[in-house]
């Protein structure tokens, strides 16, 4: 089955395509696993991973900057937890493909 994903925007496709690259890092998906389980201060969340702060900086900032986690201030802490809302509309771009919606037969 081939797809015709000519139905997206350009926008939309870029927004995928950036989105499943912030997901395509292994530390990335470590920092979203731990999240599951509700909001996390940074200082929890190095000590999970056992990296450098940097390096969980940087992968924190490629998340945020793809919204698919919020950034919470508190004093001089900050505490992450997952954006739902940008899960759901990954998982109905997801859901559309896997669903050969928008798809053409070549036949």
């Amino acid at each position: 089955m081939k797809f015709d994903i000519s139905f997206m925007s350009t926008m939309q496709n870029n927004t995928a395509l950036s989105l499943l690259k912030a997901l395509g890092s292994p530390v990335r998906l470590d920092i979203l696993k731990n999240l599951t389980d509700g909001e996390m201060c940074v200082c929890t969340i190095l000590k999970q991973l056992k990296l450098s702060q940097n390096l969980v900086s940087h992968h924190l900032a490629i998340l945020r900057e793809n919204d698919l986690i919020i950034a919470r201030k508190e004093g001089k802490w900050v505490h992450y937890s997952l954006n739902s809302a940008r899960f759901t509309q990954l998982k109905v771009f997801i859901e559309d493909f896997a669903s050969g919606k928008n798809s053409k037969s070549n036949c």
